[in-house]
């Protein structure tokens, strides 16, 4: 082989590596830099389009829009007040937020862009992570920090608020099943993740322990379509995943300590992105099977 030939070689190797690197699943990359967001970085919820909305960009109080390039904007000012913390859309994307100093689920409207409160409950801690059924109902966890307590609340589709539970740990990140069957929820601080069975009215029954961890606390938490768990590893800089048996799958760095949530996005629903407050940024990183919310509002 002459010359050119073996540089002509080279370069195609080096390009495949390259593009197998760009594709290269479970391995975590910056998507913004240090400083966009809060401390209080959280809630990431995606559309189809590659972009990701996140809550306290800039300052306190706000949404933040960031695209499939890392390019961040303020896209939502909360009342004053009020702050965010998980995000989720409906099918139809509507916007709903978890406004935690004033026990609110706010909403923002697809068409109008208008927010408004979509549900206020006094007895609410502090309403803290959302998870969405295929028709619409909201599910909150609740957690009492200073007590290690929590509560779990359905917020349905029209607004009713009903609480689910009471009397169990920090509740933080919560999830239901890909089939509707069961909804998931962690335990920050005691470390425990829950599965309940739901029914088709919205009431959870038959409480049992998924899976125990003996460190590192927990924060939010999502499906993909498999069922498997990703859950956010709070002081240890890790997501989590963990198959419907509750045996872990895999573990994945996300390149700070206190990863806070995460969502499933991008074209195809393969990318996932984290909100990390140590760094105060979001990274993302490629897996093998879409988000199960995600899917379900824009799979084909």
């Amino acid at each position: 082989m002459n010359r050119i030939g073996i540089v002509s070689v080279t370069l195609l190797v080096l390009a495949c590596v390259s593009e197998l690197r760009a594709g290269e699943l479970y391995k975590a990359t910056l998507l913004t830099q240090t400083g966009e967001f809060t401390s209080g970085i959280e809630g990431p919820a995606a559309d189809n389009e590659g972009n990701v909305y996140a809550v306290n960009f800039g300052k306190q109080g706000t949404i933040g829009l960031v695209d499939g390039k890392g390019k961040g904007k303020s896209v939502h000012t909360l009342p004053e007040g009020s702050v965010g913390n998980g995000i989720r859309f409906d099918k139809r994307g509507n916007m709903y937020i978890a406004d935690y100093p004033k026990h609110n689920v706010l909403r923002v409207d697809a068409k109008s862009g208008n927010l408004s409160v979509f549900a206020h409950e006094p007895e609410m801690n502090q309403p803290n992570d959302l998870a969405i059924d295929a028709n619409g109902n909201l599910y909150a966890s609740d957690p009492n920090w200073g007590a290690s307590t929590g509560q779990l609340w359905r917020i349905s589709n029209k607004g009713v608020v009903t609480k689910l539970a009471g009397n169990m740990g920090t509740t933080n990140g919560i999830e239901v099943s890909p089939d509707g069957k069961k909804l998931y929820v962690n335990e920050s601080v005691q470390r425990n993740v829950w599965q309940f069975d739901l029914s088709k009215q919205g009431g959870i029954s038959n409480k049992q322990l998924l899976r125990k961890f003996d460190n590192f606390g927990f924060d939010g938490m999502r499906c993909d379509v498999k069922g498997n768990l990703y859950i956010t590893r709070h002081g240890k800089g890790t997501v989590v995943i963990i198959d419907p048996k509750g045996e872990i799958i895999k573990e994945i760095d996300v390149l700070g300590k206190h990863p806070t949530n995460l969502a499933f996005g991008g074209k195809d629903g393969k990318t996932v992105f984290v909100t990390e407050a140590e760094k105060t940024r979001l990274v993302t990183f490629r897996v093998e099977y879409p988000g199960a919310t995600w899917f379900r509002n824009y799979g084909k």
